[in-house]
């Protein structure tokens, strides 16, 4: 299997593509000024107890204070309170490893035991912003590698469960143990399984300078206040799903660009050419076939298989797909053969689209039905395996009598959403447009415009594909009289995201060129 990461900057948003085989299997989209996002650190402030629900909401300055349960606060919350207080009572950062840890919180305790209205906490975000709820925090503060994940105030060493090797859990225990400063927990990620100590080293020395580096903005900050930011979306995604199957990274942005190179050259510097940057004129989601596989999978009905599709339906408290065979059928196989092997298919589209859409919560799986025990056990048994690979936690049922599956899927993150209908550019729904005959002749006036009035002479417009092979087809195409009329470099790109009788202008440093509200001259 070759892997492939496609990083898409614009000036409002990142969208971040991971293709297998060429296939499209997860899609990330981020604004570039979002804020809240998981594993940021934050100097909040407690605005209000809750002891029915034995939580508290805490300030971390989102517009929806965040929630914090009394469970989420970590058995060491007394140690990192302790620090705080020193912090802020010495001119010099004490030092961890010196500290005396305080006991560890009562399991069974109230949230009004240990925080009052106005203490200020120091605390995680561990789920994003969703919907009309605040983020959801944690006071247990960890900074994840690669390898492994560093939580200060505790002194335990954890293996990852997917490690099954007994004696590789004790050499890595062993290992962490040997090399790690007193009062830093360590959780050793699968990922770690078979690397050497000059490896791991390495990287719990990156984690503790990170945690030296941002713990002393303590002293100064004043609540709400960002503490810790975590790394960018690319190179946290990249960080969690790195391996030897990755052959290329395609990054259209040069800063980016350098920045994911030099994280691949810091945990694998054999593979440091595999980032490359974009410089092609078609938009690189279009180049690399992610537009087309984004318009084609995020609707409500998804085909996949010789016609059979799926029906994805979304509520407030969960997911329905519902499996259909279409109108495909097969003379030699009976019925209850041909629904196994539509299931079986089914199956391998519904664990991409999970991943795809980063679907959480509950999601209830409509199978057609099967009699034979056999074919109902295959089918768990192959949606586990096609699941092995998601990482994000989930427990899958076996089918019920109703030959219904049911999974529970982490949600950290907003589902993805991609409106795959669209209101029409140039109606704007109202079910009536000027005559598409007359497109060029609004295309020509506008560069008329950008030309005489604006006095842009070197620009870039994006068109539909169809439309830009009519006006560059032929030895003398439109592309051609425009150019030679109005004296401009002008350069035609397809663009698969925009509507038939959509365009957009881009000046030569790639900055659109808003002439939406321009007044047409007559």
């Amino acid at each position: 299997m070759i892997s492939e990461l496609v990083v898409d900057v614009q000036p409002k948003e990142i969208t971040i593509a991971v293709l297998e085989d060429k296939k499209l299997v997860e899609l990330q989209q981020e604004s570039q000024d979002e804020s809240f996002s998981v594993g940021n650190i934050y100097l909040g402030k407690v605005k209000k107890l809750m002891p029915a629900l034995n939580a508290a909401f805490v300030n971390v300055g989102h517009k929806k204070d965040a929630f914090l349960h009394y469970l989420d606060l970590g058995v060491a919350f007394n140690s990192v309170q302790a620090f705080q207080k020193q912090v802020g009572d010495k001119k010099r950062i004490p030092q961890l490893p010196k500290m005396k840890l305080q006991a560890d919180i009562d399991k069974e305790g109230s949230i009004t035991d240990v925080l009052k209205v106005g203490q200020e906490v120091l605390v995680q975000i561990s789920k994003e912003p969703i919907s009309t709820k605040g983020p959801r925090l944690s006071a247990e503060i960890s900074f994840a590698g690669r390898f492994m994940v560093l939580i200060p105030f505790i002194n335990r060493v954890s293996v990852s469960q997917k490690i099954k090797s007994r004696e590789e859990r004790a050499r890595l225990r062993q290992l962490i143990q040997s090399i790690k400063p007193k009062n830093f927990g360590v959780i050793i990620r699968t990922n770690a399984q078979g690397k050497r100590v000059a490896e791991l080293d390495a990287e719990l020395k990156v984690l503790l300078k990170r945690w030296e580096d941002n713990i002393g903005k303590i002293q100064k900050a004043k609540a709400p206040s960002l503490i810790f930011e975590e790394t960018g979306r690319t190179v946290a995604l990249l960080r969690d799903i790195f391996s030897p199957s990755f052959e290329h990274i395609h990054v259209n942005d040069e800063s980016v660009a350098q920045q994911v190179s030099e994280y691949v050259s810091l945990i694998a510097p054999d593979r440091k050419n595999i980032v490359k940057q974009y410089k092609g004129a078609l938009p690189i989601l279009d180049n690399f076939g992610v537009t087309k596989q984004v318009k084609s999978l995020f609707g409500k009905t998804v085909t996949f298989k010789n016609g059979a599709y799926l029906i994805i339906e979304h509520t407030e408290a969960l997911h329905v797909i519902d499996v259909n065979s279409g109108n495909r059928h097969k003379s030699k196989l009976g019925q209850e053969e041909s629904a196994f092997e539509v299931n079986l298919a089914a199956a391998e589209e519904i664990a991409r689209q999970l991943r795809l859409r980063d679907m959480g919560g509950i999601i209830v799986i409509d199978f057609i039905d099967m009699s034979k025990g056999e074919h109902r056990n295959k089918l768990l048994s192959t949606m586990q395996e096609l699941m092995s690979s998601d990482r994000a936690k989930h427990n899958i049922l076996p089918l019920s009598k109703f030959g219904l599956m049911q999974i529970t899927r982490q949600r950290v993150r907003p589902e993805m959403e991609v409106a795959t209908s669209e209101v029409c550019p140039t109606c704007f729904g109202k079910g009536k447009i000027k005559s598409s005959l007359l497109f060029t002749d609004t295309l020509e006036r506008k560069i008329g415009y950008l030309v005489k009035k604006l006095k842009v002479k070197k620009f870039s417009l994006h068109i539909h594909p169809y439309v830009a092979s009519y006006v560059q087809q032929g030895l003398f195409s439109l592309k051609f009289k425009w150019r030679k009329k109005y004296n401009a470099a002008i350069r035609i790109i397809p663009d698969q995201k925009l509507g038939f009788l959509q365009y957009v202008f881009y000046d030569k440093n790639g900055n659109e060129i808003d002439l939406k509200e321009e007044i047409e001259m007559k």
